[in-house]
């Protein structure tokens, strides 16, 4: 087989062979395809396409280059959940913990970010003590126990993804759907879980912008995931706005929590209520959705979900006096309000512009080497259709001085007004099942 055949075929629109797909991972893999004609199959990819069956042989490639994670130590059906990303997106400390009040094991592996805010990892280290580093027998033993762990990733999982989405990268094919669902999902399945519920995000601060894109991405995965064995969901949500009012590490913790302790901050309640519902069903837990809702509901308020976060923060050796008095959480050293220049409704909050301010701040990395400030980021005080007069406080920044001049610049580019009511956003567009 050649590989200049394999890019003639999918140039031309032929959908390719399985035997097609499966050399070509397994050669760039090892380094016998050259990065130039692998960027010309990913180009001929972005242009023409793949069918569901090249995109599930596509990804079980990917997870096949590498190791997988064996979970099979761990009791019961283990179901995981992944966010596609976004602004104040602290939805694993709230679904985690609420899972595992139903009794059904999370394992979840995590990274850290490079971005607005720090990653899952990152933001669980403004917690003193708490390790995400762990051996696979502690990892699992934490689960049978107390059917949550968060750890960091580990081995070498879909290292053909790694190759590929570098050469995407520096090749203007990272929005081909195909192949983001197919990265997405092939480090999804190598992770070992046996359903997973997937947050596609859509809007402003997502990476994609229109409901069309988010729907034909969540459409894609949930295809792969049901093709290769995995019950698989996906939450259309909306990011045309942060999600609740904390955008930063130890405030998004600080915010889960209150969530976790019977905080009705509607969007976060809700969105966590809806991917755990959607977990719980899939993991056999519940006969259907609203028996599962129902539950759910009464353990975020009779205090049993924040009780498996406490369990939780204590297995991985942190210090749980930190959550149960949040102001032990670190502090910035000033608060700077950024108030409005003019009176009418919030009509826009641009999220990836909050998200670029709490970066300035450091809540994010604008590279892999730079450090994360825990205590600092982004207290939001009006949201979308809110009423705003004159010198009200559109933001509250956490910063390390006094006068963060281009995190103020940013906020207040982020806001746009309406002199007419505005409605607030809808935010769970669609529930996609198949």
């Amino acid at each position: 087989m050649r590989m200049v055949d394999v890019i003639h075929n999918k140039r031309n629109g032929q959908a390719l062979t399985n035997e097609e797909i499966e050399f070509f991972v397994k050669g760039y893999t090892k380094g016998d395809i050259p990065d130039y004609q692998a960027s010309a199959l990913m180009m001929a990819i972005y242009f023409q396409g793949m069918n569901p069956r090249e995109t599930a042989v596509l990804t079980k490639a990917m997870v096949d280059s590498g190791e997988t994670i064996d979970l099979s130590g761990i009791q019961g059906h283990k179901v995981d959940k992944h966010s596609t990303g976004g602004v104040g997106d602290k939805i694993t400390f709230i679904v985690g913990p609420l899972v595992a009040s139903a009794g059904v094991p999370v394992a979840k592996m995590s990274g850290r970010g490079l971005g607005h805010t720090g990653g899952t990892l990152d933001k669980l280290e403004a917690i003193d003590g708490l390790q995400i580093e762990m051996s696979k027998e502690k990892f699992i033993n934490n689960v049978n126990k107390h059917k949550l762990a968060v750890a960091g990733q580990t081995g070498n999982l879909a290292p053909a993804d790694k190759k590929l989405y570098a050469l995407r990268d520096v090749t203007a094919t990272v929005e081909a759907i195909p192949l983001i669902a197919g990265s997405i999902m092939s480090k999804k399945l190598a992770s070992g879980a046996d359903s997973i519920v997937l947050d596609v995000k859509t809007g402003s601060g997502a990476f994609m912008k229109t409901l069309e894109d988010s729907e034909a991405l969540a459409k894609e995965m949930v295809a792969i995931g049901n093709n290769l064995g995995r019950k698989t969901v996906a939450i259309i949500s909306d990011m045309n706005q942060p999600l609740g009012f904390e955008v930063g590490n130890a405030n998004e913790i600080k915010e889960a929590v209150d969530i976790l302790q019977g905080a009705k901050v509607d969007d976060l309640r809700e969105l966590s209520l809806e991917i755990a519902s959607h977990m719980t069903v899939l993991a056999g837990a519940f006969s259907d959705y609203d028996e599962a809702r129902i539950t759910l509901e009464a353990n975020l308020d009779n205090g049993q979900a924040f009780e498996a976060f406490r369990q939780f923060i204590i297995a991985q050796g942190g210090d749980v006096s930190m959550i149960d008095d949040k102001t032990k959480l670190p502090q910035a050293k000033f608060h700077v309000d950024v108030t409005a220049d003019e009176e009418g409704f919030v009509a826009e909050i641009d999220a990836e512009s909050i998200g670029t301010a709490a970066m300035y701040l450091g809540a994010g990395r604008a590279t892999k080497e730079d450090e994360i400030n825990h205590a600092v980021g982004i207290t939001l005080k009006k949201k979308i259709g809110d009423t705003v007069q004159k010198g009200d406080v559109l933001v509250t920044l956490h910063a390390d001085s006094e006068s963060p001049e281009n995190s103020i610049k940013k906020v207040k580019q982020a806001y746009r007004f309406s002199s007419e009511h505005v409605d607030r956003p809808t935010l769970i567009h669609k529930v996609i099942r198949d």
